[in-house]
């Protein structure tokens, strides 16, 4: 399906960026990985930009053209009440301006055909308390997606997926924490890695600035306390 064709992906070494590559590699494609953990093809911070462009340079030197690009690295460094301003920007630095940065340093080296994939999160839209940096650079990857496909209209298609509760660990989950999603279970990595391969596909030629959300329908559940056996307890 992908034979020949070149694949980046940051944050490839484990969880989700890991089942992406082993499926691009499943599909016959070249994969180059960028990560802060040991991996086969590149190890370097994101947020750095001379990491980035060294990065970029080495897969133009290998390749000379990419086909996808997939922006799947972040990271959370709490929220208001324990955040450094520091670790705010650092969080940004690697889930928005990172993605952006490798857009424009493959700009001109896209193939025909070729998708941005910029995994996003539910949290682009909800939160829990303490989360605004991980939360922020969601928001933000969910924004510079539209505004990209927008910018590379006709040279590259460019989408974001919003995962909810993915598991990394292959824990089985039972009772409420299954039950409590729409689908009757908690998610994996393949349900984004799958839909990482649609749209890179042909398949995906009609569908550009979209945002996909994969999260066993929680997003769409309505809860209200006491109804349909859910209590609300702030003292737990």
């Amino acid at each position: 399906m992908f034979n020949g064709k070149v694949a980046v992906v940051t944050g490839g070494a484990r969880g989700i960026g890991k089942v992406i590559c082993d499926e691009f590699k499943k599909r016959g494609a070249n994969v180059c990985v960028i990560d802060k953990l040991p991996n086969e093809y590149f190890t370097g911070d994101i947020a750095d930009e001379q990491t980035l462009r060294a990065f970029a340079a080495r897969v133009i030197a290998d390749y000379g053209n990419i086909d996808f690009l997939i922006n799947n690295a972040c990271l959370s460094r709490g929220g208001i009440f324990d955040c450094s301003y520091e670790d705010f920007n650092y969080v940004l630095r690697t889930g928005v301006a990172a993605p952006f940065m490798l857009a424009k340093l493959f700009m001109n080296n896209f193939n025909r055909g070729a998708a941005i994939v910029n995994i996003s999160s539910t949290r682009d839209r909800m939160s829990q308390p303490n989360t605004e940096s991980y939360t922020a650079a969601k928001g933000g990857i969910s924004a510079l997606t539209h505004a990209l496909a927008v910018s590379l209209a006709g040279k590259v298609r460019v989408n974001s997926i919003s995962p909810g509760w993915i598991d990394t660990q292959g824990t089985e989950f039972h009772g409420a924490d299954s039950m409590q999603h729409p689908a009757g279970r908690v998610g994996n990595p393949l349900d984004i890695a799958n839909m990482v391969m649609f749209l890179c596909s042909d398949k995906a030629g009609f569908i550009t600035g979209e945002n996909i959300t994969i999260d066993g329908g929680m997003t769409k559940l309505m809860i209200y306390h006491d109804d349909f056996g859910w209590t609300f307890d702030p003292g737990n």
